[in-house]
């Protein structure tokens, strides 16, 4: 089992917050950043959300789920679609966005993924520690929408993607299973794991990282544990998927937090793997 000391922190951010960032500090920083709440319209509305928060609801970036199975661009919304609501919600690249939700943080995670991978520089996107529910315990928030002025948002091919496309993950499952160098990870629950999986793959349900009491990822010799037992751990080449993207999104950030660097995101996940007939696993781990 490797030793705690291969785990390190990411630098903080230019402006002074890493990239998971807790109430307080962000409670601070408020005028500072532009802070995106990423629920349905009607709970930014009719329940409130932080001061200055603009509205991006999950749906506006995400792709339509009839859309074909084998699409390369997986669930992202396409670079114009996206670009647009960056421009309309009045974000510009050099801003610092601190994205939120009301699910321990998932939904949020997935918009500041879709951000990286549309060249916004990842230093400069957050996540909130916990959620609107654990945020209004302890801080304001509002039902004032903020006045907006659109911006010339525009999307920029990064200088490297974590993106990795179906042919890439098979020989990654060949790797994982050649040598200890590679580790593919399921962040589903146990029960879809057993019904099918990518060989080979461990089990890692992105809920586990989350502290149910406080909303948010748990404490950092916590995190490490569980990853290190699991062989999760940042000297090895990390494949992350899921059903639809979602949930790898989340697990994605949190070890982008720790200080993982060979991180591969498998956008198309199970949804493009059974599709195209690719090899299931079925059972739990102790059955391979």
């Amino acid at each position: 089992m490797a030793g705690k000391d291969i785990f390190k922190r990411v630098a903080p951010a230019p402006s002074g917050m890493d990239i998971v960032v807790s109430a307080d500090v962000l409670a601070d920083r408020l005028d500072e950043v532009r802070v995106v709440d990423v629920r349905d319209a009607w709970e930014f509305d009719a329940m409130g959300h932080l001061p200055g928060a603009v509205n991006i609801p999950f749906d506006a970036f995400r792709a339509d789920a009839e859309q074909d199975a084998d699409s390369e661009q997986g669930m992202l919304p396409g670079g114009d679609v996206f670009a647009d609501l960056m421009r309309e919600a009045g974000i510009s690249r050099e801003d610092h966005v601190v994205a939120y939700d009301d699910h321990h943080g998932v939904f949020a995670a997935r918009l500041l993924v879709t951000a990286e991978l549309y060249g916004h520089p990842f230093e400069r996107l957050h996540l909130l520690d916990g959620d609107f529910s654990s945020w209004r315990l302890e801080h304001e928030t509002t039902d004032e929408t903020p006045a907006v002025e659109p911006t010339d948002y525009e999307i920029r091919e990064p200088e490297s993607t974590p993106l990795v496309g179906i042919d890439e993950v098979a020989s990654a499952v060949d790797a994982a299973a050649a040598d200890g160098g590679t580790v593919i990870v399921d962040t589903r629950e146990d029960w879809e794991y057993e019904e099918g999986h990518l060989p080979g793959a461990v089990r890692l349900d992105w809920r586990e990282l989350v502290d149910d009491e406080t909303r948010g990822i748990k404490p950092g010799d916590e995190l490490e544990a569980i990853l290190d037992e699991r062989g999760i751990t940042p000297d090895r080449r990390v494949v992350l998927y899921c059903n639809t993207a979602r949930r790898i999104s989340h697990t994605y950030v949190v070890l982008r937090h720790l200080g993982y660097e060979n991180l591969a995101f498998y956008e198309g996940s199970l949804t493009e793997w059974e599709a195209a007939g690719r090899e299931l696993a079925t059972g739990s781990e102790s059955e391979e």
